[in-house]
């Protein structure tokens, strides 16, 4: 007598013989897509405003702000910056927009981040695209062969993410100038940096691999009290782990666009003294 769960034919993904033959592709009733989608449309927004800011090449730079879409800026290429982030290592030979050699190491830490793997993973690969619903693929085969075994590199990207923060963090106390460079002054830009440096650094600290290397291999936290200390702070931001890193997104983004405004005349830097 046919009970509903003979194994079925299909031998792909998680249709195979061993599996209950449930005929629906889940049994959901709730809108389980909303999430993914919202993923996909907020990270693609970022995706294509990043990649035409990248590639402009122009209005990254209004006295004393630098876009940090462009810095450190490492190309002879590169607008002149009073006491700013410029350093010549490409030199002439590089002709494309400097943003391209810098933003590969904060790109890389997002794309090998815990977090964005789960967005990016439900909202365009469907795997899976939410709990309890099938992905549509044949087999699974994790971070073990190319190309996502490359997300393996994530505790490197943490290291050149960690320079990139105290670059913008230059930055930012490079915003308390005027925009003849003179010292002991506040824009409205000033208060956009402040809020992005704390929330890139929040971001960057929550970090899987910042918490296990700052307290992952200790066997005893009472002969390290600092570390331990340390670690349950990293704790507590780790937990928040993905609001930070949709903030941060938010905010990187808003930086840029800001200096973008500025530098490109739409109107002055609010200066408050």
């Amino acid at each position: 007598m046919a009970t509903g769960t003979e194994p079925q034919q299909n031998s792909g993904g998680v249709r195979t013989r061993t599996r209950a033959a449930i005929t629906a592709p889940h049994l959901r009733t709730d809108r389980w897509w909303l999430a993914p989608a919202v993923t996909a449309a907020g990270l693609l927004a970022f995706v294509v405003y990043s990649t035409w800011r990248a590639f402009a090449n122009t209005h990254y730079y209004a006295a004393p702000y630098v876009s940090p879409f462009y810095s450190p800026c490492l190309a002879e290429n590169c607008r002149t910056m009073g006491a700013g982030p410029n350093a010549d290592l490409f030199g002439a030979w590089w002709a494309i927009s400097p943003a391209i050699i810098i933003l590969i190491f904060p790109l890389g830490f997002r794309l090998t981040c815990y977090y964005y793997r789960k967005a990016y993973y439900r909202a365009f690969w469907a795997s899976p695209p939410a709990c309890a619903v099938a992905e549509p693929h044949r087999k699974y085969t994790g971070e073990t062969r190319f190309p996502l075994i490359l997300q393996n590199l994530h505790r490197y990207f943490f290291y050149a993410a960690l320079l990139v923060a105290a670059v913008l963090t230059y930055d930012t106390v490079l915003a308390f100038r005027d925009p003849h460079y003179r010292w002991g002054h506040m824009g409205l830009g000033t208060l956009v940096f402040l809020a992005n440096i704390v929330l890139i650094w929040a971001y960057t600290l929550s970090c899987h691999s910042c918490r296990h290397i700052v307290g992952g291999k200790l066997k005893h936290f009472s002969k390290h009290p600092v570390r331990y200390r340390t670690w349950q702070f990293i704790g507590k931001l780790n937990a928040r782990h993905m609001q930070l890193a949709w903030a941060s997104l938010l905010s990187v983004a808003l930086a840029d666009f800001y200096v973008y405004l500025v530098a490109s005349g739409v109107f002055d830097d609010p200066r408050f003294f």
